[in-house]
């Protein structure tokens, strides 16, 4: 999701720092080449995530979610410009009161108090307008996820790869260990394209199985 919601941090301010952010997405490196031999005595290292972000089904929901949430996205920003100018005078005021001789503690933990609630409620408030792009973004990764193993699979069996290790896992490793690019490949083939908006009353799949969960303890209890 292409947006850094950022909104004046109290703890940070008051330190005598900036900003701090929101919302920001993880930042993902793009996967390294991988070697037409993949990997090697039939192990390899793939960074799946990245494989996910750099497929082309991402990439394409990436730039049509700025278009179609547009309004979210531009409302979000709109309410984060608004809280920033309400808290930057009464953070000044902090700063003036605490820096002044014989500052009353008691005073100022109630205008701490009051600038952690108003960003608290900013926060949720923006929160809020951009549920549905969440949800949109929640979408595109489970119709991707449900793919990606798949395609995994079969990078290994084109390559005589047995085991596949997280890049993590290794301490160092030539490209000609790394399978990202063909397993990119496979899943690009297999998902070239993915549904941006979910259906009405969808959940992702966490919420499902929660909901799914509570059913099932329900049911005996309606039962007796």
């Amino acid at each position: 999701m292409k947006m850094l919601f950022k909104t004046i941090a109290v703890a940070a301010l008051l330190a005598g720092a900036s900003h701090a952010a929101v919302a920001a997405p993880a930042k993902v490196a793009a996967p390294a080449a991988a070697s037409a031999t993949g990997g090697v005595n039939g192990i390899a290292v793939a960074n799946l995530d990245a494989v996910v972000v750099n497929s082309q089904a991402f990439k394409t929901a990436q730039a049509q979610r700025d278009v179609t949430y547009k309004a979210q996205l531009d409302a979000a920003k709109a309410r984060e410009g608004q809280l920033n100018a309400q808290m930057k005078p009464l953070v000044e005021k902090f700063q003036k009161d605490r820096a002044a001789p014989g500052a009353n503690a008691a005073a100022l933990q109630a205008q701490v108090q009051q600038l952690q609630q108003m960003q608290e409620s900013g926060k949720q408030q923006i929160e809020a307008i951009v549920a549905p792009v969440r949800l949109s973004d929640a979408y595109v990764l489970e119709q991707i996820m449900e793919k990606r193993a798949a395609a995994v699979q079969a990078a290994m069996t084109k390559a005589g790869v047995s085991l596949l290790l997280n890049p993590e896992a290794v301490l160092a490793a030539s490209n000609a260990y790394n399978l990202n690019q063909a397993i990119l490949s496979e899943l690009n083939a297999a998902v070239p394209s993915v549904q941006l908006v979910p259906p009405a009353g969808w959940l992702p799949r966490e919420a499902r199985e929660q909901q799914a969960q509570q059913q099932q303890a329900a049911a005996p209890a309606e039962s007796r």
